[in-house]
């Protein structure tokens, strides 16, 4: 059970060295959770993991038309539920399109969706306003 309300609002610029920092404050979460009864170590791992890579996706995928860059990220812990939210101003793209990795030829990209949604519960991208937002959703019961 874990009934820590938590947010962290973080806007860093789109650049790669930043990926260090946005895993480092996944894990730094999992250890303010002090009535979280599941694994915090495994836990603070996927954070670090799924945080990585949805913020490396928009610094290499969603190329800014308007020339904003930055990325914003929203991690927010409520009811046991760990709620983040990734935004970006880039094209967009369907999720569902996104295809499985090849595991019998693996890439070096073409990872990064399938390990989140390997961790997590949900995961959804939708366009809200002038803004496409990755939402990524893991249950702490």
């Amino acid at each position: 059970m874990c009934s820590e309300i938590i947010q962290v609002d973080v806007l860093i610029p789109t650049h790669t060295k930043y990926l260090d920092l946005i895993g480092s404050i996944g894990e730094r979460i999992v250890k303010e959770l002090d009535n979280y009864s599941g694994d915090k170590d495994a836990l603070a791992y996927q954070l670090n993991l799924v945080l990585t890579e949805a913020t490396a996706n928009v610094i290499k995928h969603a190329k800014d038309e308007h020339n904003e860059n930055s990325v914003r990220i929203r991690i927010h812990l409520h009811d046991n539920i760990l709620d983040i939210k990734v935004f970006d101003h880039g094209q967009g793209f369907d999720l569902n399109k996104v295809p499985e990795p090849d595991f019998e030829d693996p890439k070096e990209n073409g990872m990064g969706l399938f390990f989140i949604r390997s961790v997590m519960d949900s995961v959804t991208y939708s366009r809200v306003g002038d803004q496409n937002v990755l939402e990524i959703i893991k249950y702490l019961n």
